[in-house]
């Protein structure tokens, strides 16, 4: 398998490890019982898809990555700095949210355009799934925290 098979699908385990450690964040930081659940139980998503991932790459004979990117340290770091700036807010940390899970989307999006054995396909399709689902479900909560407040 080419390097660039392993490189795609490490970028993607990256991506997936800054959205657990995200949602981590964010149900540490929300008071709402729901949302805390919610958050976690999408974590432990984001985990499990990253760990198929990484046993796809060692499969390969690849090295799997095993932390999440730099940019998504950022991503983690403006969600505590707006969670402690707004007071621990439901509706921005249900944006910062979704800003990440679109980040997820387009990494996804991305890998699915390049030309990978359908095996891979298949295994980069479910973890989309994963994310567009996880996506639709923080907007959702977004809107409707959104909505009560005003």
């Amino acid at each position: 398998m080419s390097q660039e098979i392993i490189s795609t699908l490490n970028d993607l385990v990256e991506t997936l490890k800054d959205g657990e450690k995200g949602f981590t964040v964010a149900a540490e930081d929300t008071k709402d019982a729901s949302l805390k659940s919610v958050f976690t139980t999408l974590a432990q998503e984001r985990a499990a898809s990253a760990r198929q991932l990484q046993s796809v790459v060692a499969s390969l004979g690849g090295e799997p990555e095993k932390s999440g990117s730099t940019a998504g340290a950022v991503h983690r770091g403006w969600i505590n700095l707006k969670s402690a700036v707004t007071g621990r807010d439901d509706t921005a940390i249900l944006n910062e949210c979704e800003r990440g899970e679109d980040f997820a989307k387009a990494a996804f999006k991305k890998a699915m355009e390049k030309s990978l054995p359908a095996e891979m396909q298949t295994v980069i399709q479910q973890a989309a799934q994963s994310v567009q689902k996880g996506h639709d479900q923080v907007k959702a909560l977004r809107d409707q925290h959104k909505a009560a407040s005003t």
